[in-house]
């Protein structure tokens, strides 16, 4: 998954957290025993995935610093091959933007 679908779904699940949470708010004035237990359950549900989501985002950028330090030493180990695949590709990019 590239980094730019990791951050729209990201995004997407925080939209999807502040919309349950706007509903749950809502609804806080409804009275009734299954709609207080479905609200306890959805609160908890959400509550779970914020955990989850704030921890999902601290290991993606803690991955990303792993990737970024290991590039960093490749570049230094290989300066002349990462010239040259930098080279690479930038002819095909370059080769795909002229033929638009």
């Amino acid at each position: 998954m590239s980094a730019t679908s990791t951050d729209r779904l990201m995004k997407d699940l925080k939209n999807v957290l502040e919309d349950a949470e706007a509903l749950l708010n809502a609804t806080a004035g409804q009275a009734g025993e299954r709609i207080q237990t479905a609200r306890a359950r959805a609160e908890e549900t959400v509550r779970l995935a914020r955990e989850r989501l704030s921890g999902a985002t601290e290991e993606l950028s803690e991955r990303a610093r792993e990737a970024a330090g290991e590039a960093d030493r490749y570049v230094r180990d290989n300066p002349w091959q990462a010239v040259g695949i930098a080279a690479g590709v930038a002819f095909v990019i370059g080769l795909l933007v002229s033929r638009r």
